[in-house]
């Protein structure tokens, strides 16, 4: 029998290294941009074309390579960050593994240009499948100047995977996102399809947040600083009414690597328990620094997933710092037992005397005497009332009807007009409980509608309704309004433009981030936040993305009617409950929301009468 087991050739490994470290465009970005890093850049600048599958272009001023290093760069498990085992339990920078540069030449061309500050001249290799094309010296700026061109054209297969162009330029954002946030010391510039889009100059946290979110978000956060001996935490987290449908602002930074941890996130959203939503996420920006020996980064391919020595204790220390955060900005209800606030608005007189507080008492009170007074009605009573004669204390009373109760027995109706108030002229009566459900009587018990759901209900099928008919109404501002999204916000807006001005939206594009809206859809007041009303609707694009698998301009409907619609907490009136209620049973499908819940319950009268025997 002969020998079936046999060695890879280099080229077959590295694709195989590249399955597990390159899964997308977004992923070569993520390698290069923490090798520049890591050559202790200070300015790097990003280039994409194409969603990063045409060019992924990185240029730094960092260290540079030399000549030899610039060919050995590409081999795998070629790296400047470790010499041996021990080091990986101590790792102080953002690449380790020597195999992100082998595995990104494997399935594209790569051209690569390096020259140290030492160097005259510069180092060109031209790398293809990890075969070398050449070396040579070139001219360049000190640093290093990688291009990744055609990314995956060697494994068709894995190139039919990729998605669109917008979807991959949304995961290259995302990436490129939290290494600017990691680090506000560096400056960095992002090029999309040869325009500027991101211009980040040095700075500290809080201004590079703002950079790549807007300006807004300087009001929306409030400062996180906690320190042990163990463990140190500094960064920020969103005040409670900024709080969204999913969890796309949460950054978790480990000794300024980005991490992703579903435990250390329940650590901050119990902080924010009974602050949000049950079906909300908290936004924040937190870093934690602590000693190499005490995490693992070495357990994923990716490096986003680490290992903690102590889990318990790093979950504890950042839910105690975001929750004293919290109560020391006001955000969070808190109790200060140094001072009683009765006295806090009490004004006194400075030149008047302090007199002690004095007790006056009637050493003539009778408790069993009756002053004399007026009694309802005019009439004057002195003495004790006679109890047999309390009908002259209700003058104008109806006669009190009389029922028969069980055994016999005699019941007092309260309300005289009971009877009338039961029937109205046929008309039904409705009812608010906890301004939450509508109530109303029905011929076989009582029906319970929520009437958030009802109204989400309504306003998606008359929404759908305008749109196949074309016919949505729109009202004018007197006031044009602007907003301002963040990035991936407005590349979620500008994919869905068309399906809002459908629905009656006038809005057009103003600048980078930037939209104005001139006109709204009918029925929406004009006193109502249009800034909060489109970040509504993406952030339930957004979700209804993950979660579901909708059209999209189902999807846009649908987000549209859930931020419109009344929320639970609204008082309304009879006449609104009424409304809303013919509205539903005109609906196609009343019984149920556009996310398949249930609007209505009917208890009957059986069901009822079971709960008094």
């Amino acid at each position: 029998m002969s020998d079936v087991i046999k060695l890879l050739p280099d080229a077959v490994a590295n694709q195989i290294a590249a399955g597990e470290v390159i899964q997308r465009p977004a992923s070569a970005v993520k390698e290069l941009l923490e090798n520049a890093i890591d050559a202790g850049a200070d300015h790097i600048r990003l280039i994409i074309k194409d969603g990063g599958k045409t060019l992924i272009q990185v240029v730094d001023n960092g260290a540079g390579m030399t000549e030899a290093d610039a060919k050995l760069c590409f081999e795998r498990h070629a790296t400047s960050k470790i010499t041996r085992a021990t080091d990986l339990f101590a790792i102080h920078t953002m690449g380790f593994r020597g195999e992100a540069l082998a595995s990104i030449a494997a399935i594209s061309k790569v051209a690569l240009k390096t020259r140290t500050s030492d160097d005259e001249v510069g180092t060109q290799v031209l790398v293809e499948a990890s075969a070398l094309q050449s070396q040579g010296p070139c001219p360049c700026q000190p640093g290093t100047n990688i291009s990744v061109k055609n990314l995956f054209y060697n494994t068709p297969a894995r190139r039919n995977f990729l998605k669109s162009e917008n979807v991959e330029k949304r995961h290259i954002l995302a990436e490129f996102q939290r290494i600017a946030i990691a680090r506000p010391d560096i400056s960095f510039q992002f090029y999309q399809n040869d325009q500027l889009t991101h211009q980040l100059n040095k700075g500290n946290l809080k201004q590079r947040i703002t950079g790549l979110f807007g300006s807004n978000y300087n009001q929306r956060l409030i400062p996180v600083e906690e320190e042990t001996q163990l463990l140190a935490i500094n960064g920020y987290a969103a005040k409670p009414e900024y709080s969204k449908k999913t969890r796309g602002e949460q950054f978790f930074f480990v000794n300024k690597r980005f991490i992703r941890s579903h435990y250390l996130n329940h650590a901050v959203e119990q902080a924010f328990e009974e602050l949000i939503p049950e079906d909300a996420f908290p936004g924040f920006f937190l870093f934690l620094e602590t000693d190499p020996e005490q995490i693992d980064v070495n357990v994923h391919p990716t490096k986003t997933e680490i290992k903690f020595q102590d889990e318990r204790f790093v979950y504890q220390v950042i839910k105690s710092a975001v929750k004293r955060s919290l109560g020391k900005h006001n955000v969070s209800p808190t109790l200060d037992f140094e001072q009683e606030s009765a006295f806090d608005d009490i004004i006194t007189d400075k030149n008047r005397p302090v007199r002690p507080p004095g007790i006056q008492v009637n050493p003539d009170y009778n408790p069993f005497q009756q002053e004399k007074g007026m009694a309802p009605g005019g009439k004057t009573l002195t003495g004790r009332i006679n109890p047999g004669q309390w009908e002259q204390l209700f003058p104008g009373a109806e006669e009190v009807h009389e029922i028969t109760g069980h055994q016999g027995g005699k019941q007092t109706i309260i309300s005289p007009d009971w009877e009338e108030r039961k029937q109205d002229n046929g008309q039904k009566k409705f009812f608010q409980l906890h301004n939450r459900f509508i109530l109303t009587p029905v011929k076989s018990g009582m029906m319970v509608i929520d009437q958030q759901r009802a109204h989400e209900r309504v306003l998606f099928e008359r929404y759908m309704d305008n749109i196949a008919s074309k016919s949505a109404t729109s009202q004018q501002l007197l006031f044009p309004e602007n907003i301002r999204l963040n990035e991936q916000e407005t590349e979620i807006l500008k994919e869905i433009i068309e399906d809002i001005r459908s629905l009656g939206f006038e809005i057009n594009p103003l600048g980078k981030c930037s939209f104005v809206i001139n006109a709204i859809p009918a029925g929406i007041s004009e006193d109502s936040s249009l800034q909060e009303c489109v970040e509504g609707i993406v952030e339930n694009i957004q979700k209804n993305r993950i979660e579901l698998k909708h059209d999209k301009q189902t999807n846009v409907v649908r987000s549209l009617a859930k931020r419109l619609a009344v929320k639970h907490g609204k008082a309304l009136t009879e006449e609104e409950m009424s409304t809303l209620a013919d509205s539903l049973f005109a609906c196609g499908a009343p019984e149920y929301s556009p996310a398949g819940k249930p609007v209505l319950t009917i208890i009957s009268t059986e069901e009822l009468s079971e709960r008094f025997k």
